[in-house]
């Protein structure tokens, strides 16, 4: 079949129970600002060719995955999509696998790479990618000066939603394994934790607390901040080494990166490495009992004063406004 002039190439992150990730609205969101998305699923499972569809793809490719072998079933089959569309662009999430496989297809395709992003645009040229860095200090522009970009989107970065596509032209491409050497997955026990709470990376409102919740015991209070909204939880670095909480809820330049459209920081300085990774939320409320923290600099509403008689009593606003 043919594609569209304009085809901008997206690969769908799938779980390992064959869903698309969260990502999947938002990428597809992004590539349809710049062109005609045409979605790969990996492993083609039903849930995530409709999932695809429903974010605006016409088009759904679907390949054979190796589920054993990690990456490079990936690479091989968003690398036989790509010769096969000959996309504008390559979209895929900035997730730790995203990064992976388009790190490795730049190198098979000698194609330009774009990392991070926050966004896309077209030009006259070609595609642009948008970028925050250091530590949001400065926005900055990338593009190539030849060939497709390919650009990882930072998961939750982009709030663009395609028009659903109610029969998509499904199509299934044939992929040879290229013989990479990969490493395998085994055997693992799988543990399931259920949680009504978000997911940090992606989430759409984000409640992090910082080193002047003063304790493990304390930081509960973020916790119920965070259910009081339906948000996930974060916390600061010094937070993270002081034991209130897991590694994986860290915000910032060694943590987790994060576009919600609401964040609260609750008991956090603000150094610069946290702000890399928060500063492009779309609203910032920062409650710190510093006038002078770092924090204020980056925020939309701040509130000066002692946190442990605040946050309760913005429970107990947001619990009265649901009854």
């Amino acid at each position: 079949m043919s594609y569209p002039d304009d085809s901008i190439l997206v690969l769908v992150d799938v779980t390992p129970v064959g869903d698309a990730a969260s990502s999947t609205a938002a990428l597809i969101g992004a590539a349809s600002t710049i062109g005609s998305p045409v979605a790969l699923v990996p492993g083609g499972s039903q849930s995530a060719v409709d999932a695809a569809a429903a974010a605006g793809a016409s088009v759904v490719l679907t390949a054979d995955a190796d589920a054993t072998s990690l990456t490079v079933p990936l690479v091989d089959a968003l690398q036989a999509a790509y010769q096969k569309v000959q996309p504008d662009a390559v979209l895929v999430s900035n997730s730790i696998a995203g990064r992976d496989v388009s790190g490795r297809l730049a190198v098979r395709e000698k194609l330009a790479l774009s990392v991070d992003a926050i966004g896309v645009s077209r030009d006259d040229e070609g595609i642009v990618a948008h970028h925050s860095v250091y530590g949001g200090a400065y926005l900055v522009d990338s593009a190539p000066t030849y060939g497709a970009p390919i650009i990882t989107i930072r998961q939750g970065a982009v709030d663009v939603r395609a028009e659903a596509v109610g029969t998509p032209t499904v199509e299934t491409v044939e992929v040879t394994a290229s013989g990479a050497a990969a490493a395998s997955a085994g055997t693992i026990e799988v543990v399931e934790a259920e949680s009504s709470r978000p997911e940090l990376r992606g989430a759409t409102k984000v409640v992090s607390g910082g080193r002047g919740l003063g304790s493990k015991e304390q930081f509960v209070l973020v916790e119920q901040l965070a259910d009081a909204l339906g948000a996930a939880i974060g916390a600061s670095r010094a937070a993270v080494d002081a034991g209130y909480i897991p590694y994986a809820h860290q915000v910032g330049q060694t943590g987790v990166s994060v576009s919600p459209q609401l964040y609260v920081a609750v008991g956090i300085s603000g150094a610069i490495q946290h702000r890399a990774g928060m500063q492009t939320a779309k609203n910032i409320v920062a409650i710190n009992k510093d006038a002078e923290a770092p924090i204020f600099d980056v925020a939309d509403f701040g509130i000066v004063g002692d946190l442990f008689k605040i946050v309760p009593q913005v429970v107990e606003a947001l619990e009265a406004r649901k009854k």
